[in-house]
């Protein structure tokens, strides 16, 4: 998995990169890119999605 804090377009491995939360496609070179971060039972939690669209989706 790629550290969520680097630049996700930069010579990211789709087989390495973050999937989306709703549709999951690999997160790769997407500028539309979305993150939600929360936390839950003391540990930080994130999803990705590939945009807009996706995060809207997602339950």
């Amino acid at each position: 998995m790629v550290d969520p804090t680097s630049d996700l377009g930069e010579d990211v491995d789709p087989d390495d990169a973050p999937r989306c939360g709703t549709c999951g496609e690999p997160v790769v070179d997407a500028p539309d890119h979305r993150v939600l971060t929360w936390v839950e039972d003391d540990a930080v939690r994130s999803v990705h999605f590939c945009d807009d669209g996706c995060r809207a989706r997602w339950d």
